[in-house]
């Protein structure tokens, strides 16, 4: 901080940083105008705020990263990074429960993506999880996965904008979406909105991009949470500017 800075700059700053205390660590630095050695920077010589994007879907290109990639790009057009983290056909373990994690900051199986995401996530400022649905629910790989960083990684979470997403052939999205979204609300993380719920519709591998409401969902999602973040980071954000609704269904 300069010397010369008056009474008034530094009661102005430390207020956004205790006003952005929920975003976590990493964003408060940013925000602070601390330069993270080693780390992106933007034009204010502050570390770029990122979002982690986890597919949960074993499908690489399929309709759940479609729409994480609509999110990132959305992101991008508000300033803000982003990460597409695959958890690919590999399996993934679930919790059980063994309590070693604790305080160690990672899982004790360290044989999958579990402590991979977690170190992702100590890097990002907010989540975005997706998942295809099966059977009514989110795929049990996303589940074993948010469980565990929740449980082992919780710290690095706690307090980060997050929201899920969702995709189905025809039912079951929004059991599946509510599902996604109870850990964070254990991890005081809070949950990011859009016009809808965060669900799209699609069966093949790419036709969720025929659901024009459904993308449109995923960009005001983007736009909610950039602009989220940059007002938890100044307090001074201008609200997003709204598409024109589309409405779609599949009755043809």
């Amino acid at each position: 901080m300069s010397e010369s800075i008056t009474r008034r700059e530094a009661i102005k700053t430390i207020g956004k940083v205790a006003a952005t205390a929920a975003v976590g660590l990493t964003a408060v630095e940013a925000m602070a105008g601390i330069t993270l050695s080693g780390e992106e920077t933007n034009s204010n010589n502050t570390r770029a705020m990122k979002v982690l994007l986890i597919n949960g879907s074993p499908r690489r290109n399929g309709n759940t990263n479609r729409l994480l990639e609509e999110v990132a790009a959305q992101l991008k057009k508000n300033g803000v990074e982003s990460e597409i983290f695959q958890l690919g056909a590999k399996p993934v373990r679930g919790c059980i429960a063994c309590g070693k994690c604790g305080g160690k900051g990672k899982c004790v199986f360290d044989d999958d993506v579990c402590n991979g995401a977690i170190e992702a996530m100590e890097a990002c400022d907010a989540i975005v999880v997706g998942s295809p649905v099966y059977y009514g629910t989110p795929a049990g790989q996303v589940l074993s996965l948010l469980q565990r960083m929740a449980y082992a990684g919780g710290r690095v979470m706690r307090g980060k904008p997050a929201a899920a997403i969702t995709v189905c052939r025809r039912g079951g999205a929004t059991a599946a979406f509510q599902t996604l979204q109870m850990p964070f609300q254990m991890l005081n993380m809070p949950i990011v909105t859009s016009q809808y719920w965060n669900i799209a519709y699609g069966g093949a591998p790419g036709e969720a991009a025929q659901d024009a409401e459904g993308l449109q969902t995923m960009r005001t999602l983007a736009d909610n949470l950039a602009y989220m973040l940059h007002q938890f980071a100044t307090g001074t954000a201008s609200q997003p500017e709204r598409e024109r609704p589309v409405f779609t269904n599949f009755i043809r």
